[in-house]
C-alpha cells in the first residue's frame, strides 16, 4: 500500500514538474515572440516608409503581417503546452470552415482591400465620398478603410462594400470646377452684371485662367435672372475660392448698385 502511495506522488510530482516546466518555456516563448513581433512590426515599418512605398499599402501590410505573426506565435505556444500540432490544425481547419462562414463578410474584406490596393480608385490623404460619407482617407486596414470627416469623426467603412460601390475621390485630379449661380433683380444689365462678375473672377489669382471663366444667363426664375459662373481652380483651393468669389460678389454688386432678389407677393384689393 505506502509503495504504491508512494509510487504515484513520485508520478503526480513528475507529471506537475514536466507541466510547470512546459508552462514556464510556453511562457518564456510568448515574452520572445511580443518582442520578436515588435522588433519585426518596427522593420517592417522602417522598410515599407525608407522604399517611399503607398501609405495605404504600407498600412494594410504591417497589419496583415502583424497577424500572421500572432497565429505563428499562438501555434508555436501550443506546440511547447504538448498539445499535438497535428490535432491542433485539424481542429482549427474544423472550426475554420464554421468561423468562415459565420465571418464570410470578413472574408469578402479582406479581398476588397486587395481590391482597392491593386485599382487603387484612392489613397491615403484623399478626400473622398462613399457609402453616403465624406471625409479623407486616415488609414486602409485588412478590413476596413478609415476616414476622417470634416468635423473630426472617424468612420469606419468595410472594405468589401467599398471596393464594390460607388467612390467618388475629389482629389484624384490636380483641379476642379467650382460652379455658382448668382441670382440678380429683373431689369438689371445684364452686360454690366458680367463685367462685374469677370473683374471679380480676375482679382482672384487662385482662379486658372485656362480653361477660361464662363458665364451665362441661365434661368429666367419667377422672382430673379440667374447668372450661373464657372471657373477652375487647383483642388486644394476648391472651397477657399468658392466662399470668397460670395463674399466679394456681394460686396461688389452692393457697391455698383446691382440688386438682389426676394420674393416679393403683390395684393389687389377688389374695390366694393
Amino acid at each position: 500500500m505506502f509503495s504504491s502511495s508512494s509510487f504515484t506522488l513520485e508520478k503526480l510530482i513528475d507529471v506537475a514538474i514536466s507541466l510547470g516546466g512546459r508552462i514556464v518555456a510556453a511562457l518564456v516563448i510568448f515574452i520572445v515572440g511580443r518582442f520578436l513581433i515588435s522588433l519585426i512590426n518596427r522593420v517592417v515599418a522602417k522598410v515599407l516608409a525608407k522604399r517611399k512605398v503607398d501609405a495605404g499599402v504600407q498600412s494594410f501590410t504591417k497589419s496583415l503581417v502583424n497577424i500572421l505573426l500572432m497565429i505563428l506565435l499562438i501555434v508555436a505556444i501550443v506546440s511547447k503546452l504538448g498539445i499535438e500540432t497535428t490535432s491542433f490544425a485539424a481542429l482549427l481547419a474544423s472550426a475554420g470552415v464554421a468561423v468562415g462562414l459565420a465571418l464570410s463578410g470578413n472574408l469578402q474584406n479582406f479581398a476588397g482591400g486587395l481590391i482597392i490596393l491593386v485599382l487603387r480608385p484612392f489613397k491615403v490623404g484623399d478626400f473622398i465620398e462613399c457609402q453616403g460619407v465624406s471625409g479623407s482617407v486616415r488609414e486602409i486596414q485588412i478590413f476596413h478603410t478609415i476616414l476622417t470627416t470634416p468635423d473630426n469623426k472617424v468612420v469606419f467603412i468595410p472594405n468589401g462594400s467599398l471596393s464594390g460601390g460607388t467612390i467618388v475621390n475629389y482629389s484624384k485630379e490636380d483641379t476642379r470646377r467650382v460652379d455658382w449661380v448668382v441670382g440678380v433683380e429683373y431689369g438689371s444689365d445684364f452686360d454690366k452684371v458680367e463685367s462685374t462678375v469677370r473683374s471679380v473672377l480676375a482679382k482672384d489669382k487662385r482662379i486658372l485662367q485656362a480653361p477660361a471663366p464662363y458665364i451665362a444667363l441661365s434661368t429666367l426664375n419667377s422672382s430673379s435672372v440667374d447668372v450661373v459662373i464657372r471657373a477652375w481652380v487647383k483642388s486644394g483651393d476648391y472651397w477657399d475660392v468658392c466662399h470668397n468669389f460670395n463674399k466679394q460678389v456681394y460686396a461688389t454688386f452692393n457697391e455698383v448698385g446691382i440688386g438682389f432678389p426676394f420674393p416679393q407677393l403683390t395684393v389687389h384689393q377688389a374695390k366694393e
